[in-house]
Order: C-alpha cells, then sequence, then structure tokens
C-alpha cells in the first residue's frame, strides 16, 4: 500500500505539571504547553492596631486557560501588609494603620496583575475613618466605610455604619466585611470569605479577610475570613502571653486583623495589629498530546477501524 511522503507518525505525550510559587521568581513553560491555568493572589493588608478595623484581601486573579511564550516568565509574589502599631502619642496615624499588601504579578507583557489587599484603619482620635481600597478593601472605623474592593479580584470591606462607634472586617476575595451597624456599639466583625480554587487539584480557600476586634469586652473574639484571614480580639489576663490574635495566613493573601486596645490589661504587643499573608502564583499545564511528521496510510486504516480517528 502506498505511503504518505515523510516518517511514519509518532506520538508524544507531555504530562500535567503543576508549579507554585511563594516567592518571586522565574517560570519557564513545558516545550508543548502554550496556554495554561494560573491563579495570581496578592499578599494581604496588614491589620490597624488600637481597635482598628482588619485587612483586606490581596486580589485573588484566576485565569482558566492563559497563552503562554515560549521564554521563561518572571513572576513576582507579593508580601503581605505590615501592621499597625500601638503609639503611645494617642493612636495617631500613620503608626497605627495597617499598610496595604504588594501586589503579584505573572509576565511582563500583557502580565496578569493582583491587587495587594487594603490596609485596615483607625481614625484620629476616634473619629470616623473609609477603609484602605485594594484587591479587597479594609474595614472602615467609627462611621466609616469599607475600602473598595478591585472588580474581578475582591469585595469592599465592612462598613461601620453613621453613629456607630464600631469597625468593619477586611474584604475577602469570595464576599465583602461584615459590616457594623448598632448605634454606638464598639463592635467588631468577621473577615469576607475568601474563594475557594481547584488548580492544585482539590480546593483550596485563599484571600480571607481579615477580622476587626470589638472595643469593650476583651474576650470578645472575631474570626477572620476563611482562607488566611487573621482572628482577633482574645486576650487573657491569666494567659499574657497570648496568642492575642493570628497574622493572615502565608501563601493565601488573607487579611490581617486588627489589634485591641483595653487598658490595664494589655501590653502593647497585643494593641498592635497583625501582618497581611504573602500571596502566590500558581500555573496549572495541562497534559499535552502532540503528533509529529505525517500519518503512516496504514495506520490511518487501523485508527478509522478501530474508532479511533478524528478529523
Amino acid at each position: 500500500m502506498p505511503r504518505l511522503i515523510g516518517a511514519a507518525q509518532t506520538v508524544t505525550t507531555q504530562a500535567q505539571q503543576i508549579t507554585t510559587f511563594n516567592s518571586s521568581g522565574t517560570f519557564t513553560a513545558q516545550p508543548l504547553t502554550s496556554n495554561a491555568w494560573v491563579l495570581v493572589v496578592a499578599g494581604g493588608g496588614g491589620g490597624a492596631s488600637s481597635t482598628g478595623s482588619g485587612g483586606g484581601a490581596g486580589g485573588h486573579l484566576e485565569v482558566p486557560s492563559h497563552p503562554l511564550p515560549l521564554s521563561p516568565v518572571p513572576v513576582t509574589v507579593g508580601a503581605g501588609g505590615a501592621a499597625g502599631q500601638f503609639d503611645p502619642a494617642g493612636g495617631l496615624e500613620p503608626v497605627t494603620k495597617g499598610q496595604p499588601g504588594n501586589n503579584s504579578v505573572f509576565g511582563a507583557a500583557a502580565p496578569l496583575t493582583a491587587i495587594g489587599g487594603g490596609g485596615g484603619v483607625r481614625g484620629i482620635s476616634g473619629t470616623p475613618k473609609a477603609g484602605d481600597p485594594g484587591g479587597s478593601g479594609g474595614g472602615g472605623y467609627r462611621g466609616g466605610n469599607g475600602g473598595t474592593g478591585t472588580p474581578g479580584q475582591g469585595n469592599r470591606g465592612g462598613n461601620a455604619s453613621p453613629a456607630t462607634a464600631g469597625r468593619g472586617g477586611g474584604g475577602g476575595a469570595g464576599a465583602a466585611g461584615t459590616d457594623v451597624s448598632t448605634p454606638g456599639a464598639e463592635g467588631g466583625a468577621t473577615g469576607g470569605a475568601g474563594l475557594s480554587s481547584s488548580i492544585t487539584g482539590s480546593p483550596v480557600y485563599r484571600g480571607g479577610g481579615g477580622a476587626s476586634p470589638d472595643g469593650t469586652e476583651p474576650l470578645a473574639y472575631f474570626n477572620g475570613g476563611i482562607g488566611g484571614g487573621g482572628n482577633t480580639g482574645l486576650y487573657d489576663p491569666s494567659n499574657p502571653v497570648g496568642p492575642y490574635k493570628t497574622d493572615g495566613t502565608a501563601n493565601t493573601g488573607g487579611g490581617g486583623a486588627g489589634g485591641m486596645f483595653i487598658f490595664p490589661y494589655q501590653p502593647t504587643a497585643a494593641i498592635a495589629g497583625t501582618i497581611g499573608g504573602s500571596g502566590t502564583v500558581i500555573v496549572n499545564e495541562p497534559e499535552v498530546t502532540a503528533a509529529s511528521s505525517v500519518w503512516d496510510l496504514r495506520q490511518v486504516f487501523r485508527q478509522v477501524k478501530a474508532g479511533d480517528w478524528t478529523n
């Protein structure tokens, strides 16, 4: 039987490969990869001190099929924002303010950029303060609205409605931070929930917002959003070494928690906020099957007969 010109067909299969960056580096695709599933999570915002609000989660940007160049791709993993600190001068910003998280970036030409989470805030002498914007926004303080989130990456921080003395929770990648609306309440709030991704093969939540503390009860406790948001508000005088609160979880982009401000019980370590969680970049290259040269006609016949031939 005649043959097509060229060598007989050979088939090469390139296995699926998942690469996780928990710090900055360079990604090089496998030879047969042209598109990949990419997740980019930015660093979460830091929580404010002195009963300040929780930090917002880092932006959560997921692209199921992103084109990849043949050349190496730079990867930047954003650090979490610094925590607000105790200020002996009276709780003034910028000392008490949580700092924004840092952006995470995949690529150079037309890069995927996740925006760092907004930091938690504390108004000067208890005056209203709006939360900072970011991938997800930080919570508002004593009448201030939560900071805005970045569309497609996160949500707003929780609002502290007018005439309240509370502070909103940090926004999460999957939901807004919890609002505080009881007039006169020194209330804290939970952080917004993060988002689940199965890019590594099983569902994992990332991008939870940081919690904000209660201002009147030292034993009140508020959880950060699922996906790495920091918890806050627990202080037990019988256990002075803590923990009083938790940081945003590393490599989830979780927002940091706000710190308490209850005297004479708490040392300055308890008053400070907590840091935001660092981000991550994950690349999932699919399995690829590629053929070389041309098909032998006899092989075509066998494939057609077996019902395993697609034009």
